[in-house]
């Protein structure tokens, strides 16, 4: 059944989401793309229209929506009902997550977003943070039989489904899940972010939350490295950092440890630490001389490169995946699920680099399986409260193939 999508936001992320609608559109049907930029979203629709993304015929329009600033439901309430959109899939800042989410509950349609809520004034909030906003409402979902999958994009999303998929297949007991995010591109720019460097900064200024010993455990960004052997990227050091996905996991893995590890190079820790220390990564507004008030952190993304430029010329790999550990048959075992997505290919195919293409595949993949009914489970759920099997399947099919390292070698996963 073809379900109609909107797609909210027009980043670099969003420009994936619609080629890879297009690509499926007899599954998908009409193609919506809504932002504040309304110039952007057509932009969008020429390059899906100039690369022929579309499988079939559809309607695929842009749209103004102003409720990316004001928070509006009311807006995208009108907008949902005006395009007879049944899946919304919103790509957008995490700032508008709940009034996103309201505006698909109160309309009826499915729902789903690739990162936590966030509010503009706080950072890293008192975990376990899904209890903080989208968790509230899982009852009246349930009730009103609303689908709502939260963090579906890669990490948070495919992780977690990778995690899963060794509960189910590789583990009688899984004790520790260490999720590793090394992106071994070059840009070729002075310093960027591969994604908003607003809400890329405010992940690494607070507190770093994991998930050890059955108890959260803290500690300060960079305090804790590691250097990690990892498939086609090789050696790479990685800094344990909170994530979107230990809020989940630390419930759903049955007292499994987890921890998350970024890929940070010297000179983005030198830059980040000059800007931090200088308070120029705060998300409090200050006043200028001249009485104008700012905040520091918005203006530090507006002089950074918009992360949707940096795709043409971005070249080399990156590599995401679960190091899960455990116990089968009363041994201890240990395997590695990932991915390896490379940044020339995305740009060929899509027009975005590696981290938008490896963000912006899963929503899609998740939108055809509630589509199918595969994933149309009628209430609210993280990745990995679903069964991973057919998304994982649907991902290889679609652009994003899982692999495995364990003790019998490097190999492919199939799903049929």
């Amino acid at each position: 059944m073809k379900k109609n999508v909107l797609i909210i936001g027009a980043g670099g992320v969003a420009q994936v989401v619609a080629h890879k609608c297009a690509q499926n559109s007899d599954v998908l049907g009409d193609i919506h793309i809504a932002s504040r930029t309304v110039e952007k979203c057509r932009a969008i629709v020429e390059s899906v229209r100039e690369k022929k993304s579309l499988k079939t015929e559809v309607r695929l329009e842009a749209h103004a929506l102003d409720a990316l600033d004001a928070l509006d439901v009311e807006a995208t309430k009108a907008l949902i009902a005006s395009t007879g959109s049944k899946i919304v899939i919103n790509v957008g800042s995490a700032f508008v997550n709940m009034s996103v989410l309201r505006a698909c509950m109160d309309t009826g349609v499915a729902y789903m977003d690739t990162a936590i809520h966030e509010e503009p004034n706080k950072i890293c909030e008192t975990p376990p943070w899904y209890g903080n906003y989208e968790w509230k409402r899982a009852a009246e979902c349930k009730e009103k039989g609303i689908t709502a999958i939260l963090g579906v994009g890669f990490d948070p999303g495919v992780v977690n489904a990778y995690a899963r998929l060794a509960k189910d297949d590789y583990f009688d007991k899984v004790t520790a899940i260490d999720i590793v995010d090394i992106n071994a591109g070059n840009h070729g720019k002075y310093f960027a972010t591969n994604f908003d460097p607003e809400i890329n900064f405010r992940e690494f200024t607070g507190v770093v939350y994991s998930w050890q010993k059955g108890a959260w455990q803290t500690n300060r960004m960079f305090e804790i490295g590691k250097e990690f052997d990892l498939p086609v990227v090789g050696k790479r050091k990685a800094y344990m950092t909170g994530h979107d996905e230990i809020h989940s996991l630390s419930k759903n893995m049955d007292g499994a440890d987890v921890r998350f590890w970024m890929g940070f190079g010297d000179h983005y820790i030198n830059v980040f630490t000059v800007l931090k220390n200088l308070g120029l990564l705060s998300e409090q507004p200050v006043k200028t001389a001249e009485g104008l008030e700012v905040v520091p952190l918005k203006v530090v993304k507006a002089v950074l490169p918009d992360p949707a430029s940096l795709a043409p010329g971005y070249e080399g790999k990156t590599c995401i995946g679960d190091f899960v550990k455990g116990f089968k048959d009363g041994k201890e075992r240990e395997v590695f699920i990932y991915n390896v997505a490379d940044h020339k290919q995305a740009f060929e195919e899509v027009g975005s680099q590696g981290i938008s293409y490896t963000a912006g595949v899963p929503p899609v993949a998740a939108a055809m399986l509630i589509a199918s009914g595969e994933w149309d489970v009628k209430q609210m759920a993280n990745v990995e409260e679903l069964p991973p099997r057919p998304f994982l399947d649907l991902l290889s099919r679609i652009g994003l193939p899982t692999r495995i390292k364990d003790a019998e070698g490097d190999r492919p996963l199939s799903f049929s």
